[in-house]
C-alpha cells in the first residue's frame, strides 16, 4: 500500500484539540504566519526529498541494488507529490488573482 507522506495529518485527541483552542487564542497573527510558512517550508522539504530518493533508487537500479518494481514507485510517489504541489500552488495563485479582481 502506497502513503503519501507529504502530509501527515492524524486527529487529535480530546486533550490535545482542547490544548490547541487555547493556544489559539493567544497566538497572534505573525506566530500564525511563522508557523503556516514553517508548515509550508516542510511539506515542500518533504517533496524534495521524495525527488532525492527517487533519484537515488534510479542509481541504485543501475548498479542492480534494487528491483524495478521499487524504482517505479519510488518515482511515482515523487511524481504524485509533485503534481500535487503544483496544483496547490495553481489554486493559491487562482484564488490570489480573484481577490485581487474583487471590486470594492
Amino acid at each position: 500500500m502506497i502513503q503519501n507522506t507529504m502530509f501527515n495529518i492524524q486527529s487529535p485527541s480530546v486533550q490535545q484539540a482542547a490544548s490547541l483552542n487555547n493556544s489559539k487564542t493567544q497566538e497572534t497573527p505573525a506566530e500564525s504566519l511563522r508557523q503556516f510558512g514553517a508548515y509550508l517550508e516542510d511539506a515542500l522539504n518533504q517533496v524534495n526529498q521524495q525527488e532525492i530518493n527517487s533519484q537515488e533508487m534510479s542509481n541504485k537500479f543501475l548498479i542492480g541494488q534494487v528491483d524495478v518494481d521499487q524504482v517505479m514507485i519510488a518515482s511515482q510517489e515523487a511524481l504524485l507529490s509533485l503534481q500535487f504541489t503544483t496544483q496547490i500552488r495553481n489554486k493559491a495563485i487562482e484564488a490570489y488573482q480573484e481577490i485581487m479582481r474583487t471590486q470594492l
